[in-house]
This record gives C-alpha cells, structure tokens and sequence, in this order.
C-alpha cells in the first residue's frame, strides 16, 4: 500500500473523530441525539485508566482464548464438512438437509441449548463461537470445492495418484482462495457472536466488561469496550487475510493498472504472431 493510500485512511480515522467530538461538545439534538454521548477526550481518558490493569488484561485474555479455541474448531470442521458435502454423494444426501435448517438459526439463538448441553458457561461461549464462525468456512469450502476445474483431478488420476493425492494435491489447494474468504467472514461472525455471548452468560472477558459498564451508567466505560472489540476484530481479521494471501502466494496476481491476471499476459506473448493472408488472386478471362 502506498504512502497517499496510508494517509488518506488516517485522515478519514481523524475526520470521524474530531465529528464526533464537536457533535458531543456541543450536545447536537437534531433526530439523532449526542447530549449524553462521552466526547472523544472522556473516552480516551477511561480507557488510559484500564489499559494495562490487571481486570483489562484478565478480559482480553479470556476473549482471545475464546476466539481462538472457538475458531480453530470452526475452521476444521468448516473445510472437512464442505469438503465433504462437494465431494461425496452420501454426504451432502445425509448432512446436506440438516445444515441448511440449522445454518440460517442465528448462533446467538443457541445460547440457551448451550446452557443445557453444556456443563460450564466457557464450554458454552465457545460452542456459540465455534457455531457462528463455522457456517460461512462450511459453505465458502463447499463452492470453492465445486468450482474446481475437472481437469485437474482427472490429470493426477492419469498419473497414477490415488484420492489421498487428489485431495491434498488439488482440491485443497484449489479451493484455499474460496476457504480464506469464509474464514475472514468467520472471524468477524466469531467476534459478533462471542462478545453478545459474553454479556448474556459470560464471567470475564470485554463483552460481560462492556455490559457491566451499561448496567452501571457508566457510558464512557461502555466506549472503552466498544473499541476494543473494534480493535480485536480488526487485528485478528487482518491476521486472516495475511496468511491468507501468504498461503496463496502462488495465484497470479494482477498488475497495477490491468484487470488481465499475469498468465494471460504470458500467454499472449508467447502466442505466434498472426501470418498475414495474401488477396485471392482473379484468374484472367480467356481472350476470345
């Protein structure tokens, strides 16, 4: 990314900002109403009052732990499933029905089959985490799998290689750029559902803190959270997306400027130059 684009993004972090602050100095009360909003100083001075305390940092921890054990289970299942289901006939006759009646059940809905299934509230947490972030990886995994150009596969079965060699050889790999796009929509869902989780049954982590600054008026506190579950999610979802295009390094990737991938570039340099035609020729007419 370039310098301009750097500076273009900080400054339209600073615009909302310094709005923000002159819309609660003021107590603007249009239809929108800012009179009991914190201003930006009040909410900075809140959070350099927690950060690096024992209870933030006890909060912090807990909701990463959450997350992460949440969706590694996600992403695991996610690709193995819609691996599955792409792959095999038996699959998606069996799993296919009741994955699309459970998947537009909202994760958050599950809190109260997670208190009687589960014997702790963490174990809780985590099976709601785990569920929101596995729907988006399980189909991102299925269309990506579908997708596959045949070719591939029947060129490694034409070689010898086995169904173990196609499927970490090809489809795998074929499918990680569709994969990658569901796991960063997974880890933004993952947030979503941990932190509402969290106010619902949670002990620790910043959603039950962020609640509990609600339940106790104090709103500069409730702001406090709010960023730092902005600022987790925006950190974690970049994670997602760096190894993802680590991971996948080997696509061809544009040119600035150029819509055509680097392939077809290639191709149409190697191509042969087009061999010119000459004009038919007009037999001449017998001359009587």
């Amino acid at each position: 990314m370039s310098a301009g684009r750097r500076l273009v993004r900080a400054l339209s972090l600073v615009a909302a900002l310094g709005l923000w602050q002159l819309l609660t100095v003021y107590d603007v009360n249009l239809w929108l109403r800012f009179e009991q909003f914190p201003t930006v100083g009040e909410v900075a001075a809140a959070f350099a009052d927690r950060v690096g305390t024992d209870a933030y940092l006890q909060d912090l921890g807990h909701s990463l732990r959450r997350i992460t054990i949440g969706f590694l289970l996600a992403t695991v299942l996610g690709i193995a499933v819609g691996t599955a289901v792409a792959r095999s006939r038996w699959a998606a006759d069996l799993l296919g029905p009741i994955l699309e009646v459970a998947r537009p059940v909202p994760a958050i809905a599950l809190v109260p089959v997670a208190i009687l299934l589960l014997p702790t509230n963490e174990q809780g947490i985590v099976f709601i985490t785990a569920t929101a972030a596995f729907f988006p990886v399980l189909v991102s995994t299925r269309h990506a799998v579908r997708a596959l150009v045949p070719v591939w596969e029947e060129a490694v079965l034409t070689m010898g290689g086995g169904r173990l060699r196609v499927l970490f050889a090809v489809v795998v790999p074929g499918a990680l750029p569709g994969i990658f796009g569901g796991l960063s929509v997974g880890i933004g869902v993952s947030w979503i559902c941990v932190i509402s989780a969290e106010m619902i049954s949670g002990e620790y982590g910043v959603g039950y803190r962020t609640w509990q600054d609600y339940t106790v008026v104090d709103y500069p506190g409730v702001f406090v959270g709010m960023a730092t579950i902005g600022a987790l999610g925006w950190l974690t979802s970049t994670a997602v997306e760096m190894l993802g295009r680590r991971v996948t390094r080997w696509l061809p990737q544009p040119a600035t400027g150029a819509p055509r991938p680097a392939f077809r570039r290639a191709a149409r340099r190697a191509a042969p130059a087009p061999v010119p035609v000459p004009p038919p020729v007009r037999e001449k007419e017998p001359v009587t």
